[in-house]
């Protein structure tokens, strides 16, 4: 019962928390992402393998971001990430021309599972202020 009083008085006075998971192709910039908003720094990353998870607070909303690898072979895993999920993240590399299509085909494959039917969606497209260096 006391949890219930908790949870009703954080709704209208105190914080609220959001799950979100954040998702999209290898290499995207994800987990830069999200230490840029953890603690407002760029790191250098490497790939990640599995998963990372921080807590980022925006005046009384608190926000749990799941960070997933975006390797091919870590995708398949990604549903098993959106049970209970309020909000999507889906980072795409604006400047990785070659594979839109399969960032665009694995986005609606994404939106379509039935665990994130209401979850609050925001596409990131990454990298546009940097410039495509052509290798001859």
């Amino acid at each position: 019962m006391g949890q219930t009083f908790r949870k009703l008085f954080d709704t209208f006075f105190g914080n609220q928390e959001m799950r979100v998971v954040m998702l999209g192709l290898d290499a995207a910039g994800k987990t830069t992402i999200l230490y840029k908003l953890h603690i407002g720094e760029v790191l250098s990353t490497v790939p990640t393998i599995g998963f990372n998870v921080e807590k980022v607070q925006y005046k009384n909303v608190i926000f749990t971001v799941w960070d997933v690898g975006g390797q091919e072979k870590l995708r398949p895993l990604w549903r098993h990430y959106f049970n209970n999920t309020d909000g999507l993240i889906y980072v795409v590399d604006s400047l990785d021309r070659e594979r839109i299509g399969k960032a665009k085909q694995e986005f609606q494959d994404i939106i379509r599972d039935p665990f994130m039917l209401n979850s609050v969606i925001l596409v990131f497209a990454n990298k546009q202020d940097m410039v495509k260096v052509h290798r001859l």
